[in-house]
């Protein structure tokens, strides 16, 4: 995603064309609006609905700086040798009913899309940014995920609970600091990246791509994940792979799944790391090498965009029997569970772990939702994927403007029929060039022919 340090009236320009051209939806019809209004003037309370109090919990979320849409509260406890994780998650299946018009709507948007100048909500405002949002002093419904992380970094779901809770506290990854977290939140994050190491996951945290100002001019560059984000997603893969786990030996759910990089994507990585300068011995795998980089290095940066490139593409598949669903990237069966404010299939596969742990069958329109929903989840990430894509061509475009005629160095990270897909070293640039005849990570000099923000063309002709 691109974070915009500056929009200047090119790049505003370009973006509303964008929004037009995926027609990104400005706002929610009346019908939505009207019904938001009405689910979200009488919260569910704690009151003789099943539901339990939590409120004694101190909960707290941890999100970008100035974030509304609050899906995850949490704490952490140690329990003997292990650690206990409870992850409150928005209940927006609280609010949304079946049919009616919130429901139809988020199945026409699939996931909320994020532009650099804002996002279309997946759910109305009033819902995503107020009554469900997990805000800091109030009151609101959620789904507590009770998490049991062992030494090994093994999870497993201990219950889930449709509760009231208040968070405590709103903290941002910038500004958060250490004492203002649970105690075992560093050590939950060990554990969990230590049960990765030993599955052999490779998942890649993939670094920002930021277009920041200077004296009137514009430059892009990538921007490695903060220790906190990293430390922070491990309580979300923990919860999906607890719950991934749970719907699998009840013989249901939907699950994330991905293939890893095949024999011939590691050999082609191995040759972009090398024109690189990082150095990855012959006898370690991707998922051992990766983690050993320098998360502060460009180079880095630029290596796991060339990883997440050659990996294959994730999908949502509901259960099969005698199919065991597999996410490469964790070396686990996964489930996305924790998002549901954003992403449509989240807030099936909470109501499912809330009836498997209960020892209850899934609803009916739940087990038939997990049919329906792969396609519109696959259709909705692809057009965010296309948004996002079109967002850093322009980005890129605008960088670049005026200086058509300089020579860039550049890195040949894939070549096929359409040409050498190419990095540059400086802006942090992602492009294709005619050029015949390379292979990975081979080095070449290229010319920039046009930057055109108002297409978000680049073009680039090999010199050398």
């Amino acid at each position: 995603m691109v974070r915009l340090a500056d929009v200047n009236a090119t790049l505003g320009q370009g973006l509303g064309d964008i929004r037009r051209r995926f027609d990104v939806p400005a706002g929610f019809p009346a019908e939505v609006m009207a019904e938001a209004d009405r689910v979200t003037s009488s919260p569910p309370s704690a009151d003789g609905t099943g539901r339990v109090d939590r409120t004694d919990v101190d909960f707290v979320t941890l999100d970008p700086v100035g974030s509304t849409d609050l899906d995850q509260a949490f704490t952490i406890e140690l329990a003997g040798s292990d650690l206990i994780l409870r992850y409150a998650i928005a209940d927006v299946g609280a609010f949304v009913q079946p049919g009616g018009a919130i429901d139809a709507e988020a199945w026409r948007r699939g996931v909320t899309l994020y532009l650099p100048d804002g996002r279309a909500g997946l759910h109305p405002p009033q819902l995503a940014e107020g009554a469900a949002s997990l805000l800091a002093d109030v009151d609101r419904p959620a789904v507590v995920f009770v998490v049991r992380v062992d030494s090994d970094g093994a999870v497993h779901l201990e219950g889930a609970e449709r509760a009231v809770v208040r968070s405590r506290a709103q903290l941002a990854y910038a500004t958060v600091e250490p004492a203002q977290l649970p105690r075992e939140f560093e050590e939950f994050a060990r554990r969990i990246e230590a049960g990765e190491a030993a599955r052999g996951a490779d998942r890649i945290d993939m670094p920002e791509q930021e277009v920041v100002r200077h004296d009137g001019s514009f430059s892009l560059r990538f921007r490695p994940l903060l220790a906190v984000e990293r430390q922070a997603a491990a309580m979300s893969l923990a919860t999906n792979m607890a719950v991934a786990d749970a719907l699998f030996a009840a013989g249901t759910g939907l699950f994330r799944m991905m293939p890893a990089v095949d024999e011939r994507g590691e050999r082609r990585l191995r040759l972009t790391a090398q024109a690189f300068g990082l150095d990855w011995p012959k006898d370690v795998p991707l998922a051992r090498f990766e983690p050993t980089l320098d998360r502060g290095d460009a180079r880095t940066a630029a290596f796991q965009f060339a990883v997440r490139r050659a990996s294959g593409k994730a999908t949502y598949e509901p259960f099969r029997a005698g199919v065991v669903p597999w996410h490469a990237a964790v070396a686990a069966t996964y489930s996305h569970a924790t998002a549901p404010l954003r992403r449509l299939a989240d807030r099936f596969v909470v109501e499912a772990a809330v009836s498997v742990a209960a020892g209850r069958p899934v609803e009916p329109w739940v087990a038939e939702a997990f049919e329906m929903v792969p396609a519109v989840m696959d259709a909705a990430t692809s057009r965010a994927s296309q948004i996002d894509r079109a967002a850093l061509d322009l980005a890129e475009a605008v960088v670049l403007a005026g200086r058509e005629g300089e020579l860039f160095d550049a890195v040949v990270t894939d070549e096929d029929d359409r040409g050498a897909r190419i990095q540059l070293l400086d802006p942090a640039v992602v492009a294709r060039v005619d050029a015949r005849r390379v292979d990975p990570g081979d080095e070449i000099r290229v010319r920039l022919v046009l930057a055109d923000p108002a297409t978000g063309r680049v073009e680039f002709e090999r010199v050398a």
